[in-house]
């Protein structure tokens, strides 16, 4: 299985206790998931995921690795800069996992996804990032302190703001939860 052994952020693998001390009867959600390491990382750990991306191969891949693991997991194709991000309507979910993307149109709908008392795990690049390389337009780029903005009226558990090694970058990443 190509990439199965592709490891998941630091942000969740350091905070898998804050997953495990929810209810998660409505599962995670890992948005924009890619190939899935961060998801497939909690499938591994028992926790229920929804895989949502607009790429059919990748989802494909995630759907083999689940398969073969015997893992539970759901994969959604999504389109969320086309036009599918009503699709997050009405659906709720113990956490949401965002990952090295940024639509800003989508804080609303992430917000309202995630079910009082739940949690959102956000990392993504800074306007820093410029430095070290793609992205590069600032419609795929933080401000300062824009992350945590959007969050202000949540409690939050983490944040961190700042460059980071291995691979050289600048990121933005978040834990906050949901007021009940």
């Amino acid at each position: 299985m190509p990439h199965s052994n592709v490891n998941a952020a630091p942000l969740l693998t350091d905070n898998l206790a804050l997953l495990n001390s929810l209810d998660l009867d409505a599962g995670v959600l890992d948005l924009a998931c890619g190939r899935g390491r961060n998801g497939l990382f909690l499938a591994r750990n028992k926790i229920p995921v929804t895989f949502a991306d607009k790429d059919g191969d990748a989802l494909g891949h995630i759907a083999e690795t689940l398969a073969a693991a015997g893992l539970d997991g759901d994969c959604w194709p999504l389109d969320l800069e086309g036009g599918d991000v009503g699709l997050l309507a009405g659906r709720s979910f113990d956490a949401v996992l965002v990952f090295n993307y940024l639509h800003r149109p989508l804080f609303d709908s992430l917000r309202a996804a995630v079910r009082p008392g739940g949690l959102i795990f956000y990392e993504t690049f800074t306007l820093q990032q410029r430095k070290f390389g793609r992205p590069h337009s600032a419609a795929f780029l933080l401000r300062e302190n824009e992350l945590r903005e959007h969050f202000r009226d949540w409690e939050i558990l983490h944040y961190y703001e700042g460059q980071l090694a291995n691979p050289a970058r600048a990121i933005a990443n978040l834990i906050a939860r949901k007021p009940c």
